[in-house]
């Protein structure tokens, strides 16, 4: 009888052995990157977050089975060898079945037993979903050491911080992370608010005055209109001149223009001010016609999501000036819009 007992003990120690050593593997992927890409159509990725709600039930059932098997042990322990040696014998299991367990030969052989058959184990679980709600709260919390995926994670991740991180560095990372996703007409100076000089205009003390009260420091020199951009007057080279003397716009700019297309990204803009130790680029779109004007200015204020104020800031948004149309672009007595 004994040898009976000793016989079902040893399989009961197998079995804990065998349910102790198995470790349902997941992708190295996080919960919120799943559901993303599930949203956008990802089937593995349903198919993955489907898998890992039932593995916290698979998990739930690994420890009612240890527990389970646990006692059954300690009972027939006490019964095949008396209550001292049976507890003693129970203790030495209880400490040491785990570690036991995690032996590489051991683990490895029951792995792969389950990893053979989790599907099978996974329809089960789901057939019996309602069942398995009893014990689910006996699942231990899993690994969250998934790493980042993708930049919207880390957007995410960012934006959920509020521990972590103060509003000002939320802000600088957030605008850092999707600053070269952005494009050029995202944040130009719009052709309707640019206030530019013809090339014949004489520079004397009304004309400055008035360009002093745009609030701007450079202006875009037309050869007859803003599609015809010949050079760049600098307000501040203004002050130096001699009113009584009279000078066109023409001879005071500089005549070096540069363009950018206005579907070129802000990471591309901000390179190339950096190359041309320039300050202001006109913006073109396909048919070389003048969108716009961008300043570094602009392409800073991108990047670190803080507006930058300086002397000749008088608007706080031009792009909310040009919405308002406050010149009344394009609007004859008679207009008809089709």
């Amino acid at each position: 009888m004994m040898l009976i007992l000793g016989a079902i003990e040893l399989l009961l120690f197998v079995a804990l052995l065998g349910v102790s050593g198995i470790s349902p593997k997941t992708v190295d992927i996080s919960h919120y990157e799943l559901n993303r890409r599930k949203k956008d159509g990802d089937k593995t990725a349903a198919m993955e977050l489907e898998r890992r709600q039932l593995l916290v039930d698979v998990l739930s059932l690994q420890k009612v089975l240890q527990a389970l098997l646990l006692v059954i042990f300690v009972i027939l322990s006490v019964v095949a060898f008396g209550w001292l040696l049976g507890i003693i014998i129970s203790v030495i299991v209880s400490l040491e079945y785990g570690r036991i367990a995690r032996i590489d030969l051991w683990r490895r052989s029951f792995q792969n037993l389950y990893d053979k058959h989790e599907d099978a184990i996974l329809d089960f679980v789901y057939k019996f979903s309602g069942v398995f709600g009893l014990i689910r709260s006996t699942a231990p919390e899993q690994a969250t050491d998934a790493r980042l995926s993708s930049r919207e994670e880390l957007t995410h991740l960012v934006e959920t911080s509020d521990h972590l991180l103060s509003r000002d560095e939320k802000t600088l990372l957030l605008h850092g992370l999707t600053f070269s996703d952005r494009k050029v007409n995202e944040v130009m100076t719009p052709r309707g608010v640019i206030d530019s000089i013809s090339k014949s205009e004489l520079l004397g003390p009304l004309v400055l005055d008035d360009l002093h009260k745009t609030g701007h420091s450079r202006f875009p020199v037309a050869d007859g209109d803003i599609d015809h951009v010949v050079g760049m007057l600098h307000i501040q080279d203004l002050f130096t001149l001699d009113t009584k003397r009279s000078m066109t716009a023409e001879k005071a700019m500089e005549p070096r223009v540069f363009y950018i297309k206005e579907d070129q990204s802000l990471g591309h803009a901000l390179a190339a001010f950096i190359r041309t130790h320039h300050h202001l680029f006109i913006v073109v779109n396909e048919f070389r016609e003048t969108v716009g004007l961008l300043s570094l200015e602009d392409t800073i204020e991108a990047l670190i999501g803080r507006k930058i104020v300086d002397e000749f800031d008088t608007h706080e948004d031009l792009r909310a000036v040009a919405a308002r149309n406050v010149r009344g672009n394009n609007h004859p007595k008679n207009l008809e819009n089709v």
